[in-house]
């Protein structure tokens, strides 16, 4: 029997959202205390709300949107890297000291990030932990071929031009945001991630799961 470890991020109207984000809302449309046939809510969010998938085209034009991401790339055998030693900007030394195992395809990058989930931190904060450009390129040259991160940006915020999405993205990575990793230790899992369906869509909010025998 599998331990699942929920690594998902419950969507409501104090989750955090990227400035200039739709906050999200559940908007009673029938109910039955109404005398209506049944209980139904309109449902408004962005694209990148709380645990999402980042497809190619949120950065690149006529990249894949998130209907064409490939489940063999959102499925199976994934890598969570201890790295709360750093304080602000992952590169590859620290990726290197993470110990990543030679032909890892899927890491996850649990950083002290995760504690403002745990915390229930409702204002957004700009010194999040982020990925490198540098950091990118070192993922990119070994092949991985998805990239999880425990903030809503795998990015420095503010960084000029984008370079990680760019670097990540433009090699066909999927980048996975917005994961609670708090309860889950460093080691080797199975990851269980599944974005709504989207037709061209730039993001796609997703339910993310770790599996471990």
């Amino acid at each position: 029997m599998s331990v699942i470890f929920d690594i998902s991020l419950s969507i409501g109207p104090d989750l955090v959202v990227w400035p200039g984000n739709p906050a999200p809302s559940l908007r009673p449309v029938m109910r039955c205390a109404a005398g209506q046939s049944s209980n139904v809510s309109e449902l408004r969010l962005g694209t990148h709300t709380g645990t999402h998938v980042d497809p190619p085209s949120h950065f690149i034009d006529g990249g894949a949107g998130a209907d064409e991401l490939s489940l063999e790339t959102l499925i199976g055998a994934a890598s969570v890297l201890d790295l709360r030693a750093v304080s602000r900007s992952i590169g590859p030394d620290d990726l290197a000291r993470a110990g990543l195992a030679n032909g890892a395809t899927r890491v996850l990058l649990k950083t002290t990030n995760s504690e403002r989930w745990r915390e229930r931190a409702r204002a957004f904060s700009e010194d999040f932990v982020s990925l490198s450009p540098e950091g990118a390129q070192w993922l990119v040259a070994r092949g991985v071929r998805l990239v999880g991160v425990d903030f809503l940006s795998v990015e420095a915020y503010g960084a000029p031009g984008h370079p990680t999405h760019h670097t990540l993205l433009g090699a066909g990575i999927v980048i996975l945001e917005g994961l609670d990793l708090s309860a889950v230790p460093s080691g080797e899992f199975t990851l269980v991630c599944l974005p709504l369906k989207l037709e061209g869509g730039d993001g796609s909010p997703a339910r993310a799961v770790l599996l471990r025998d």
